[in-house]
């Protein structure tokens, strides 16, 4: 392969741009589970197909959500990380990618009960990382705790409020 056919091959991919979404989604899946395993940034960075790097920082996040320990939490914040210091995911693909993922909290939370609480914690830390700017983190969607009968007003009705 000639170093300019070398060249569209790692920028797009072996027909990145002609790729079904179901099947770069599933790659993405792919990539983010063996980073998990593998820990190789350097993998994660030359199997990316640029224009749909939002879909990896969607699909990292999310795996975060649905995670049960420590360690997925810990890869993805490194490996965004690493990808927006090294410049391969873009102010407007990371823009993207939260901006799903905060779109469709609600959903997520319906099979993920503690969503919220992880992704406020995810952006928060993805913040003093450098990897967003304040203005995305405080577009991060909370969801407040409900109160108990035994912390307020008794269970009385408050008139004023209908």
């Amino acid at each position: 392969m000639t170093r300019v056919g070398k060249r569209i091959d790692s920028v797009w991919g072996a027909g990145g741009g002609q790729q079904p979404v179901k099947k770069l989604v599933k790659e993405i899946d792919m990539l983010l589970k063996e980073y998990v395993l593998s820990g190789d940034v350097s993998e994660a960075e030359r199997c990316q197909v640029p224009h749909f790097h939002h879909e990896l920082v969607y699909e990292a996040i999310l795996m975060v959500l649905e995670a049960s320990g420590d360690n997925t939490y810990r890869m993805m914040l490194s490996l965004l990380e690493s990808l927006w210091k090294s410049a391969v995911i873009t102010l407007d693909q990371m823009k993207r990618g939260y901006d799903r993922i905060y779109y469709e909290i609600p959903d997520i939370n319906l099979d993920v009960p503690h969503s919220y609480s992880v992704l406020e914690r995810f952006v928060e830390d993805c913040f003093k990382a450098g990897i967003i700017s304040k203005q995305m983190r405080d577009k991060c969607p909370s969801r407040g705790r409900k109160r108990f009968v035994s912390e307020g007003d008794g269970g009385r009705l408050k008139f004023e409020s209908y």
